[in-house]
């Protein structure tokens, strides 16, 4: 089995051919749901999305058909689309997964790291950096750090285990955006990522593992205050 992969930090979600509306919605609704612009079990109305993201409504419901394939949405029988529901249970399972999938992740991206990877990672982390001093966690860092997740595992050789690993932040998100941003725990994430490249760059494949549990679980920490805060 060849396991060589390009080690470019692409997303690889469910995004369909760049340009066209479908995708387009896709990608503005994707966003929007993981950022906590609808509230978790609220039915979406299909006018005021068409409207709201100036799509017709072919096109619309490509991209919501595809978001509840890939669990962002409800499909209810002919009933239309919603938000999917909150539970202790479900973020539980998400912060299993990520330590499971992540951490092996990791691993395979330390051994089969190139210097190309190396490079990335480190234009990757040095632009979280940046962003961690300059930018208010908004949108824009939330991409970059998205972005230095993505590089971290890139080139672990599983097409199949990044689609779940995205599909896995992307959930997990869900939680963690319900509130305000926690400054002393973030301060400390945001200095784990600094190590995690010290470590990936020493192939240290042990200790970047524990690292990447312990960021996991002081992420989950922030997800679950803000999930208790909001039920």
């Amino acid at each position: 089995m060849n396991n060589s992969l390009p080690t470019s930090a692409k997303s690889v979600g469910p995004v369909g051919p760049a340009g066209t509306a479908s995708s387009r919605v896709f990608d503005h609704l994707r966003k929007d749901l993981v950022g906590g612009r609808f509230v978790a079990g609220e039915k979406l109305a299909i006018n005021a999305l068409k409207e709201r993201y100036q799509v017709g409504l072919s096109p619309l419901r490509e991209a919501l058909n595809r978001l509840a394939a890939y669990g962002l949405l409800v499909q209810e029988n002919q009933r239309g689309f919603r938000v999917p529901k909150l539970s202790r249970d479900e973020l539980d399972d998400i912060a299993q997964m990520r330590l499971e999938m992540e951490g092996m992740a990791l691993e395979r991206a330390i051994a089969n790291g190139d210097s190309l990877w190396e490079a990335d990672l480190l234009a990757a982390a040095h632009r979280l950096k940046r962003a961690d001093i300059t930018l208010d966690k908004g949108e824009e860092w939330e991409h970059l750090h998205t972005q230095f997740h993505r590089t971290l595992v890139a080139p672990c050789g599983s097409v199949w285990l990044l689609r779940f690993i995205e599909q896995l932040h992307d959930q997990f998100d869900r939680y963690r955006r319900l509130g305000p941003k926690m400054p002393t725990i973030r301060q400390e994430l945001d200095e784990q990522h600094h190590q995690l490249v010290e470590l990936a760059l020493q192939r240290d494949a042990k200790a970047a593992r524990e690292l990447m549990d312990d960021h996991i679980h002081k992420s989950y920490e922030v997800a679950l205050k803000r999930y208790q805060e909001h039920v």
